[in-house]
């Protein structure tokens, strides 16, 4: 059976294109190793499910582990402590001796006991009674035993799981006196310290003890370059596409930041379906630069699972929505507050990041897809400056390129008809907005756009275009006198270097009464810059 690239389940080696994660499952090891009780909290579709199978193999050598997944636990396993504490004991056995088919002679005995008593003394098990019987297995066993616990938030706003989780504690505490597990590994999104926001506000007396013992869990999740690479190195074993490995994983980090499901769906994207369409009609075709932007434009167009849990955690915290909006839009640096409910939230599922200090987006996957979101609107959509760039945009390709200095002068002409008395806080607000808005009904289906977070500071911010294999290099800002721009000018030729291109563009929004608007050619050392002046 040949291997694909696999989104919709955890990975399996022998079936499925993967990240060598020998180096992650070392890292969490030397956790184990000093008996640790840590959370492995990430986003939705962040490998954590294949990082624990691939674990329990990993530690199989030196521990017995069990590992349980508590949504394989109905929601009326959780009805009462009596029925909770049966359940768990069943699922605890049956995983244990699936795990360790010869016992010891110790092991064997409390083994059948307990078997036995959750199976015909159903009414009288309660979690302390539980809690004895996996205290004297752990004592009775010849090896350590670790307790894995996957989905572990997938029932966390219910006291019974709160209860067991303090239990789970207090012996975990205790182990130097009294047998317990060697080491305790639950993983979901929410971290155990933050599971108290699952609960409602007349909840809050549930948030204590057990949310202060999990060790810090920093080992990084996200896939890097060159595993990507390695990934890509083996399925080019198998398909001899002639790609150009390093490169292709470059893109894909590029985009993705190393976002486990991302990352997995443009491989799947490019394989199973750029391959096919007619432009490119093979995987070698489809495995190039060009195939690779055809599977971003693909991805932003799609439902899946992950943008609809960004668009559930947007219309939860609208607080999160205007901020972003606010990063997107106005190029202002947002310092990271963790004690932001909202930015707490969209830091621990996945869609901003810390760097620097400042709050950004995780990856461009996300940014472009909540630029489309926030210009697809039918409010924005109704613009007439959005009218006037659908009627354009058949005059801005020339023999199949993109004419970017004609889509300036176009923009330059509609702007100043619609906003020309505008204010300086109506063009610090939206003027960028503007002009994306204005560009992506002639780049869209064909091109692809993103902004270049990391030189979003001080009020600029550089806009790239995919289209076509060619790229654009766009600087937006808002005028702050004639230094301010020089410098910019002498920024952009510089970064232009970065892109090894000659010609790059600036749109510049000038609330200076006595400006000059129009497009005009500036010559920086052996760059050509466009300056459009709104």
């Amino acid at each position: 059976m040949s291997k694909v690239f696999n989104v919709t389940a955890a990975c399996m080696p022998e079936q499925n294109y993967m990240v060598d994660i020998a180096g992650r499952l070392q890292e969490i090891k030397a956790l184990v190793d000093t008996g640790s009780y840590f959370t492995i909290n990430k986003a939705r579709q962040y490998g954590k499910t294949t990082t624990l199978l691939a674990l329990e193999q990993y530690l199989k050598a030196d521990y017995d582990v069990v590992f349980l997944d508590f949504q394989m636990l109905g929601a009326g396993e959780f009805e009462n402590e009596n029925i909770f504490a049966l359940s768990f004991g069943r699922f605890f056995l049956r995983v244990f001796r699936r795990n360790n088919a010869s016992l010891s002679d110790g092991v064997k005995t409390l083994y059948d006991e307990m078997y036995r008593i959750v199976n015909e003394e159903p009414t009288n098990f309660r979690l302390q009674r539980l809690f004895e019987y996996l205290s004297d297995i752990c004592g009775a066993s010849p090896r350590p035993i670790v307790l894995m616990i996957d989905e572990v938030d997938s029932v966390s706003n219910n006291q019974i799981f709160l209860d067991f989780l303090a239990q789970l504690r207090a012996y975990y505490i205790r182990r130097a006196s009294q047998p317990a597990f060697w080491s305790v590994i639950l993983a979901g999104v929410y971290d155990v310290k933050n599971l108290k926001q699952k609960f409602r506000r007349e909840d809050e007396h549930k948030m204590n003890s057990p949310w202060n013992i999990a060790a810090d869990f920093d080992i990084d999740m996200s896939l890097s370059k060159k595993g990507i690479q390695g990934m890509l190195r083996e399925y080019e074993a198998d398909h001899q596409t002639g790609m150009n490995e390093e490169e292709m994983a470059g893109l894909i980090y590029d985009y993705t930041s190393g976002y486990p499901y991302l990352v997995s769906r443009l491989c799947k994207l490019i394989d199973e379906n750029v391959s096919k369409i007619p432009q490119f009609d093979s995987k070698k075709a489809a495995w190039t630069r060009d195939g690779f932007h055809q599977a971003v434009r693909m991805i932003l167009a799609e439902k899946n699972t992950l943008f609809e849990s960004l668009n559930r955690k947007l219309a939860d915290y609208p607080e999160l929505d205007e901020m972003l909006q606010d990063l997107l839009f106005t190029g202002k640096s947002i310092a990271y507050d963790p004690d932001n409910p909202a930015m707490d939230a969209a830091f621990m599922f996945g869609f901003i990041c810390c760097r620097n200090g400042n709050a950004v987006l995780s990856n461009r996957i996300f940014e472009t897809r909540l630029y489309n979101r926030y210009l697809s609107t039918a409010e924005i959509q109704g613009q007439k400056l959005y009218k006037a760039s659908l009627k354009d945009r058949n005059q801005f390709l020339v023999g199949g390129r993109l004419n970017m200095r004609r889509i300036l002068e176009k923009f330059v002409e509609h702007f100043d008809d619609l906003y020309h008395d505008r204010d300086e806080a109506f063009l610090e607000d939206v003027g960028r907005k503007y002009f994306l808005l204005y560009l992506r009904p002639i780049i869209n289906g064909t091109g692809n756009y993103y902004i270049e977070s990391q030189t979003r500071s001080m009020g600029r911010t550089d806009l790239i275009v995919d289209y076509r294999g060619e790229q654009f290099v766009i600087e937006m800002k808002v005028w702050h006198g004639n230094e301010y721009n020089l410098r910019g000018e002498r920024q952009l030729a510089g970064y232009l270097d970065d892109y090894h291109i000659d010609q790059g563009y600036m749109v510049s929004f000038n609330f200076n009464k006595k400006k000059k608007t129009g497009v005009f050619e500036v010559v920086v050392g052996d760059k050509i810059l466009i300056e459009a002046v709104v």
